[in-house]
């Protein structure tokens, strides 16, 4: 790691860019065991109840270390740490310090997008403090936190997000991570297709057949070529293992729905295959919706569907609850539409006006 962070790549040094990714370290459980000091050093997990079909939030690195994890369901977080114990959520404490956490941020820049309660990026190009060096800036902001909130967070820096992103999670936990202009080629040729933004599982597994586990492997690819294989998403796929990504750092973001979806290996034959599948995306998305950003009021369900034919429909529900009976109906509606094999399933909530966060993750 160098603390070097003055250029970025080929980009003219009038508009080189340095952005910082703020991460939390496991949010909700490090609040919860600083709020009460008989948490510390014992397996925690923030969630649901087992018995009601709750899902993990989040869990500390004590509860990580038998495999429990987010979008677990808590009856299978207990099986694998039968002494893990689970707590409620308290979304206003957690909203609280989130709050808490920004207004350091606004102390180095004002362009801040939020991702969630526990995460934000910040482009800090034109930050006249720590002589100007994001390094620095980050460092700043980690002590601060840690010595103002009594949490720790993590921070990744490199020109652009999709690098600050993959640097926040290389030292996790408490721990900082610096991509240097001249040293993007080189961290981006080593670096897993896996890790590359939006691909997912069986987007990987595809690519693995290619012959592609590293983006040397992809940098190989002419770009007309991953077009042909990947159609649009190849051009994305070209850009990013060159360490390219120009997404500004955008200040207004407000989200209309959230959502998740998984692309099965083999296409889902009936209906009564894909209420099946139901259960774990739900799971995800509880999961999801436990660190969405505060203000929020859930709306209604919709559920995504594509056949085997790649054609698509997506159906949502006015009035609909968001029980999972709920979205069975509405899987079986979308289903009707097609009476086709499925490749995948996505199902989320469309988000309304601004609400506090205690009404916005009902779904615990």
């Amino acid at each position: 790691m160098r603390g070097e962070d003055e250029a970025a790549g080929s980009r003219p040094a009038a508009v080189q860019r340095k952005i910082i990714h703020i991460d939390c370290d496991c949010f909700f459980a490090a609040i919860e065991m600083r709020d009460d000091p008989r948490l510390a050093g014992r397996p925690l997990a923030v969630g649901g109840a087992p018995e009601r079909r709750g899902v993990v939030a989040t869990c500390n690195y004590e509860a990580r270390a038998f495999g429990v994890h987010s979008a677990m369901s808590s009856r299978r977080a207990l099986e694998l740490c039968p002494q893990l114990l689970i707590v409620r959520p308290r979304f206003e404490a957690y909203k609280a310090v989130s709050q808490q956490i920004h207004a350091i941020l606004h102390d180095y820049s004002e362009l801040i997008e939020p991702l969630s309660l526990d995460e934000a990026y910040l482009d800090v190009s034109g930050s006249p403090h720590c002589a100007g060096s994001a390094t620095r800036i980050a460092e700043e902001i980690r002590r601060r936190v840690r010595a103002e909130l009594g949490i720790t967070v993590s921070a990744g820096v490199a020109p652009n997000k999709f690098l600050a992103k993959i640097a926040s999670d290389w030292r996790k936990p408490d721990g900082l991570w610096v991509i240097a202009p001249d040293e993007v080629q080189a961290f981006v040729a080593e670096l897993p297709v896996a890790r590359l933004h939006g691909v997912g599982k069986v987007t990987a597994e595809r690519l693995a057949h290619l012959g592609i586990r590293r983006c040397r492997d992809l940098r190989e690819w002419p770009r007309l070529a991953l077009l042909r294989e990947f159609g649009g998403f190849g051009e994305r796929l070209w850009q990013l293992a060159h360490g390219i990504d120009e997404r500004p750092v955008r200040v207004a973001r407000r989200r209309q729905t959230l959502s998740v979806e998984h692309t099965f290996a083999r296409d889902l034959p009936d209906l009564a295959a894909c209420q099946a599948a139901l259960p774990a995306l739900l799971a995800q998305l509880e999961a999801r919706l436990a660190r969405l950003d505060a203000g929020y009021r859930l709306d209604k369900p919709l559920v995504k569907l594509k056949f085997h034919d790649f054609t698509q429909t997506t159906l949502e529900q006015a009035g609909a609850g968001l029980d999972a009976d709920s979205y069975r109906r509405l899987l079986a509606a979308a289903f009707a539409r097609g009476g086709k094999p499925v490749r995948l399933i996505g199902v989320g909530v469309r988000l309304a006006d601004l609400t506090t966060a205690g009404e916005q993750l009902a779904l615990f």
